[in-house]
């Protein structure tokens, strides 16, 4: 049975063994294939691999699950010039060298803003930040991602993508977008129409009405 806190899944010391398994092992394998098989070149990485992701726990209520300190980011700059596709695993490592699994929204967005990404794609099984009426919102502030949580119209998992969000912009990426990988093309009209797809956010300072 899993348990939830503020959207992350608890992970306790006997079920991170299982958890790195499946990440780093049996999800991560099938990614790196399925883009193989479209005519991609991707590396399956654990962020454990030459340390990329240093962890600290993020609560003592979710027990090993962390949040990154620090990413060593040489490995993926070794791809920027390649054609080889980095996926990495949402697997951490603490100080004292125990595991730590890690929010995999949250990994993004701390990689995205070590890297200074000019967007962060988060794909996930819902169209975007609904208001209360079940709407999406295509565009949305800094500001209005603290009103939406603060008045609880943003809730569970949707909570650590915002989060995320926030952080990375914070800390230098332009913009990040929270769109539903399930539909078809959803990538490819976010990043070549006008309209795009699911909800844009960007700071309030840089906010403009086009995408």
């Amino acid at each position: 049975a899993s348990k939830f806190v503020d959207g992350k899944r608890v992970s306790t010391r006997d079920s991170i063994p299982i958890i790195e398994m499946v990440l780093s092992g049996k999800v991560n394998r099938e990614i790196v294939s399925a883009i193989n098989s479209q005519g991609g070149k991707a590396v399956g990485l654990s962020g454990k691999d030459a340390n990329l992701l240093i962890c600290e726990q993020d609560k003592p209520e979710l027990e090993f699950v962390g949040k990154p300190t620090k990413v060593n980011s040489e490995i993926l700059e070794c791809f920027l010039d390649s054609d080889f596709i980095p996926i990495v695993s949402p697997i951490g490592v603490g100080k004292n060298g125990e595991t730590y699994n890690i929010n995999a929204d949250t990994v993004s967005g701390a990689i995205a803003a070590h890297m200074k990404a000019e967007r962060l794609l988060l794909l996930t099984d819902v169209s975007g930040v609904k208001d209360k009426t079940g709407q999406v919102l295509t565009k949305l502030t800094s500001g209005d991602i603290e009103d939406l949580t603060r008045n609880g119209t943003i809730v569970k998992g949707m909570l650590p993508k915002t989060q995320t969000a926030t952080d990375a912009i914070k800390n230098g990426v332009r913009a990040v977008v929270i769109l539903d990988g399930r539909a078809p093309n959803a990538i490819l009209l976010e990043l070549f129409t006008d309209l795009g797809a699911g909800t844009l956010i960007r700071e309030h300072s840089k906010f403009q009405n086009t995408q």
